[in-house]
């Protein structure tokens, strides 16, 4: 991308649009074109489906992060992730004209999409297995979808169903159209290739000699042959005028998830579990040379229209791009932030603690956003903190079986907890900031004496990881929950179990007390938030509503509200008194792993595996202000509007997309174009002050 002087390229307009967006808020500006703030980072889980747009200016990516994402191919900088499928995606693929991209997901819905603006056009459903594989025809006209063991065609202009091809025994794994668009040809699950007539949806011919699942298929750019890949190891090329067998490739170690000729026809690429890419020679089968660099299977590759790049797609959440002549790895488009397992603020409310995947707990300024410090010293995941009543501690646990006291104001490492047998799931202090309780996946909670690290007991009776663990206001009783699907409440004084409470149909992920002690609240697999009475036990409520399984649940310090979280992406607020749903809170593009009030009650934040922590306004319910830590030790804080802080090096992990005018091209530039008008720290401050974006229209 031609980095041209900020004045020269859009000056007079920037002003325009920075006063616009001050006076009439950030919806205006985004509609008008106001650049947005993107920040750089890839798939957060595996990435299924990868798609050159015809054009070359695009790449695209499914993943089972539930989003997808729009690159730029020559710059490598995002253009935007698209949210709205709420399971993995599976397919995507580009309209001819490179205006529509095209995306099936395991949620059985078929979705299309603006490329120039990200806008979700159209939304088919109806269908009754997830989709696996989509394509367009090469006019355009027909959108494809492999679902079930049929394929559907759809009138790609409107959403309406063609018709509908059957034949296949079992699952639709691939679909691709024929270059003239006269063919299509399926692979299944059965282990077989299937070719079928377009304008009529006739099966032509089936093709046999698969032992297994069949899970990609692409046609040579001049019709003649097809290649398919199987769970066998193998190629298999076929030519398509006799349905013939030419030959079978061997060289990957297992199975094989995508393949693809290049568009001069002379190569054919394939990707393996093996983590491996190769590339043959199509006209002789020779295996030319073998791509390595991921980490993990590798589900999907393209070419780029001009040949001379290759893009990958893998399960270790990484796009890989690759020259062609040399077998190079260019670029790799991979998450650079921090997923966060765990959030807690201070109880003056002055800090916000963090703990991530990068094995690291982060210490925040609440206030500001800004990043004060890492505390290194686990070495694997920090799945809980807590700080200690007098806010001097905080007390960490972790995958590597241990918890950790941390002093505050020096982020010095006080001492190290050793006991548990397996992973650290949940801690929490004591009232009187005495005793930590940790609960761990070895089936046991554990009860230490925070001044000593002395083991004081360990307290025995579930049959399962221990997810979550709360002491009651008057530090009487330890509630805990469990995979084995109970609560258990036991007296802290002699750890004596007091009562088990049984009403989940799975997973018990989160506990909690409210502030008066009287009522328990648990999270499960079962998508259920239940009140108990904890004097009795007796379930007083089941509120539903979440379409995944909770992660999280916490009372406000006031006792008015309720908050859950979890595996749909969605922060719900409850009316703690009588269970009425307040608000949900949409924002989060990965499963929410933690929530925690402020103690005044007027802030929420959110930790997320999305790799960002966000902070809402609890009587607003508006998203107020992103964090984000990196690998690297730099972070961003950001508000919806765009408006920035970052570390000295931090704003490298940001870049602009410029919405176009219609029949524009989307432009992306890297972050010092618009730094003057967005770096605002103290836009962010007065943010989290208010607690409102009311303050900037």
């Amino acid at each position: 991308m031609k980095q041209l002087p900020l004045l020269q390229r859009i000056g007079p307009l920037m002003l325009f649009l920075i006063t616009a967006q001050c006076l009439l808020g950030p919806a205006w500006a985004q509609e008008a074109g106001r650049p947005e703030l993107v920040i750089q980072n890839g798939h957060s889980d595996g990435v299924n489906a990868v798609a050159f747009s015809p054009d070359g200016k695009y790449i695209a990516s499914g993943s089972r992060d539930r989003t997808l994402k729009l690159w730029e191919a020559e710059a490598h900088r995002l253009v935007r992730t698209l949210e709205g499928h709420s399971h993995w995606v599976n397919a995507v693929a580009f309209s001819p004209d490179a205006g529509t991209l095209a995306s099936g997901s395991y949620d059985k819905t078929l979705k299309l999409w603006e490329v120039s603006t990200g806008r979700l056009l159209r939304t088919l459903e109806g269908f009754s297995e997830p989709i696996f594989s989509v394509a367009f025809s090469p006019d355009g006209k027909i959108l494809a979808s492999g679902s079930g063991k049929a394929i559907q065609f759809w009138e790609a202009g409107t959403g309406r169903l063609i018709r509908t091809l059957e034949g296949h025994s079992d699952s639709v794994l691939s679909i691709a159209f024929s270059p003239e668009g006269s063919i299509l040809a399926s692979g299944s699950a059965d282990s077989t290739v299937r070719l079928w007539e377009v304008e009529t949806g006739q099966p032509m011919k089936t093709l046999e000699g698969h032992f297994t699942l069949v899970d990609t298929v692409a046609f040579s750019p001049d019709g003649r042959t097809l290649v398919s890949g199987s769970r066998y190891n193998v190629l298999k090329l076929w030519e398509v005028g006799k349905g013939r067998l030419i030959q079978t490739l061997e060289g990957h170690s297992d199975s094989i998830f995508a393949v693809a000729f290049s568009p001069n026809g002379r190569y054919i690429a394939s990707g393996s579990r093996d983590r491996t890419l190769k590339l043959w020679e199509a006209s002789t089968g020779q295996l030319l040379r073998t791509l390595e660099g991921h980490s993990d299977s590798v589900f999907a590759i393209a070419f780029s229209p001009d040949g001379k790049t290759l893009v990958s797609g893998s399960a270790d959440g990484t796009l890989k791009l690759w020259e062609v002549a040399t077998g190079q790895l260019l670029q790799t488009l991979e998450e650079r932030s921090v997923g966060v397992f765990s959030v807690a603020f201070s109880p003056d409310g002055k800090y916000l603690a963090s703990g991530g995947d990068d094995h690291t707990l982060k210490l925040w300024k609440a206030g500001t956003g800004q990043l004060v410090r890492t505390l290194a010293g686990h070495s694997d995941r920090v799945f809980s903190v807590a700080f200690s009543p007098d806010g001097k501690y905080i007390v960490s646990g972790s995958s590597d079986r241990t918890l950790k006291l941390w002093e505050v104001d020096t982020g010095e490492l006080i001492r190290t907890f050793k006991g548990h047998s397996e992973e650290v799931l949940s801690v929490a202090f004591s009232p009187d900031g005495k005793y930590i309780v940790s609960g761990s996946s070895d089936h046991t909670l554990r009860l230490w004496e925070a001044s000593t690290g002395r083991g004081v007991r360990t307290l025995y009776g579930h049959t399962g990881p221990v997810e979550s663990v709360a002491f009651s206001p008057n530090a009487k009783y330890i509630a805990s929950g469990s995979d084995d699907g109970t609560l258990k409440l036991w007296e802290t004084s002699t750890g004596r179990l007091v009562r088990t409470l049984k009403g989940h149909s799975g997973k018990v992920t989160s506990v909690a007390f409210s502030p008066d002690g009287k009522i328990l609240a648990s999270g499960g697999e079962d998508r259920t938030l239940k009140l108990w009475k904890a004097e009795t036990g007796q379930t007083l409520q089941t509120l539903e509503g979440h379409t995944w399984p909770l992660s999280w649940v916490a009372f406000s310090p006031n006792g008015k509200y309720l908050a859950s979280g979890g595996g749909d992406h969605t922060l719900r607020l409850w009316e703690a008194s009588t269970g009425r749903l307040l608000r949900s809170l949409e924002g989060h593009s990965g499963w929410i792993d933690s929530i925690a009030f402020s103690p005044d009650s007027k802030t929420l934040a959110s930790g997320s595996e999305d790799t960002t922590l966000k902070i809402w306004s609890v009587d607003r319910g508006e998203l107020l202000v992103t964090l984000l830590a990196f690998k690297d030790g730099n972070f961003i804080a950001y508000t919806p509007a765009g408006y920035y802080t970052a570390s000295p090096d931090g704003d490298r992990y940001i870049g602009w997309t410029v919405h176009p005018e219609p029949n524009h091209s989307v432009e992306t530039y890297p972050a010092q174009q618009f730094a003057k008008g967005f770096y605002q720290p103290e836009v962010v401050e007065k943010v989290l002050a208010t607690r409102s974006l009311a303050e900037l229209k």
